[in-house]
């Protein structure tokens, strides 16, 4: 396991990350793409895991905490298509964005992980 001790631009990724899972979860009923169906399960659930691993990330950054971002991410842009609520726009825009998002910072900080001279294996 790499770890490494977060730098104020360390945090600002996770802060937004916390943002983007608050958003993600609160969409169903701000871009109003209805609740009770997959559309919305999957933002309350994904968005709420998404803010949980960020805020666990917000002094100390281990690969598994990025590598579960990474992967949550990834689901939440592919989920439209998997759960088949690729033609609600809202729903669909809403999960694209995010996940994209998502998965790019934990990409950029699984990259620092591994390349940072500072970085250490635990």
């Amino acid at each position: 396991m790499r770890t490494i001790a977060n730098k104020s631009e360390d945090a600002a990724l996770n802060t937004a990350n916390i943002v983007l899972g608050a958003i993600l979860f609160l969409s169903p009923w701000v871009a109003d793409f209805g609740v009770g169906n997959y559309a919305a399960m999957n933002a309350w659930i994904c968005g709420a895991a998404i803010a949980i691993v960020a805020m666990l990330a917000i002094n100390q950054t281990y690969d598994w905490e990025e590598g579960v971002t990474l992967a949550l991410g990834l689901w939440t842009a592919a989920a439209p298509w998997v759960l088949g609520f690729a033609l609600v726009q809202n729903a669909m825009w809403t999960h694209l964005a995010v996940g994209l998002l998502v998965a790019a910072m934990a990409g950029a900080e699984l990259w620092r992980l591994y390349h940072a001279p500072e970085a250490h294996s635990v």
